[in-house]
This record gives C-alpha cells, sequence and structure tokens, in this order.
C-alpha cells in the first residue's frame, strides 16, 4: 500500500515528490550535481550515455549547431565534446526579448569511459540535432556463451 502511496502522481505523496524537485530545482545546493554520476543543471549538451553488449553509446542533444564545428576527441578513456552554439543574428533593429529558454555560448563535455572500450573503433554521426557517438568494447570484453560438455 505505502508502495501505491509514492508511485501514484496524483497522491498526496506524489504531490509532496513534485513540489520537492522543483524545490531542489530552484533552490538546488547552489547548481551543484545531485549525485556522483550528475552534472548540474543547465550543462550542455544534455547527453545520455548508455551502454549495449557490443559498444558504448553517447547521446549529445545539441540541436540547430553546425556538425562540422563540434569537435569529438578520444584520449586515454576519456571522450570529450566541445563546440559553441552563437547566437542568431539579429537583422536589422534589435529585438525584445520576452524569454530566453535556448542556451548560447561555448560548451565542454567529458565522459569517462569504461577500460574495455576499443579506441580504434569509434563513429560518430549527426542527426535531428543529436549526435551520437559509438565506440565499440574490446572483442575479449564481448559475452561469450560457454559449452557445457
Amino acid at each position: 500500500m505505502f508502495n501505491s502511496l509514492l508511485t501514484h502522481p496524483n497522491s498526496l505523496f506524489g504531490q509532496f515528490d513534485r513540489l520537492h524537485r522543483e524545490l531542489d530545482e530552484i533552490f538546488g545546493a547552489s547548481g551543484l550535481p545531485t549525485s556522483i554520476r550528475s552534472v548540474a543543471s543547465g550543462t550542455l549538451p544534455p547527453i545520455n550515455v548508455g551502454r549495449t553488449p557490443q559498444s558504448v553509446e553517447v547521446y549529445a542533444f545539441a540541436p540547430g549547431l553546425d556538425a562540422g564545428k563540434i569537435e569529438v576527441t578520444l584520449d586515454r578513456g576519456v571522450l570529450r565534446l566541445v563546440g559553441e552554439r552563437v547566437p542568431p543574428a539579429a537583422s536589422g533593429e534589435r529585438p525584445r526579448v520576452y524569454a530566453r529558454e535556448r542556451a548560447t555560448g561555448r560548451f565542454d563535455r567529458t565522459v569517462a569511459l569504461p577500460d574495455d572500450i576499443d579506441p580504434d573503433h569509434v563513429r560518430a554521426s549527426y542527426r535531428d540535432g543529436v549526435l551520437q557517438v559509438s565506440i565499440a568494447r574490446r572483442e575479449a570484453a564481448q559475452p561469450k556463451r560457454i559449452a557445457i560438455q
């Protein structure tokens, strides 16, 4: 019963949980990360990192960037994504801004990768505003089926 009180979004506890998350976003610990693997909110570009049996996959969500101006490097197990989102050029009179939710400026993200990656087999592609970097895992790290005799 207690579990259902926490998981139902419209319950009293669900409302308290939502309020807690919103207050953390507003008054969080000075924008510091909330866990060892997270970064401060607003860090650009937001990324997802995952692993398959064959590769490590990194997705960076960076719409509106020129793929030729994104620098992707891999050095000693650290993937680095560097780029810049420039503000739109104002033609003529400068517009009055009512809301600005899309951040501009230079970004530099690093991701520590596991030891079993193969740096000779890296593929990066940029499509529909998503940069995908796929790093193959070494053959020795692949799961193997053992036949029972």
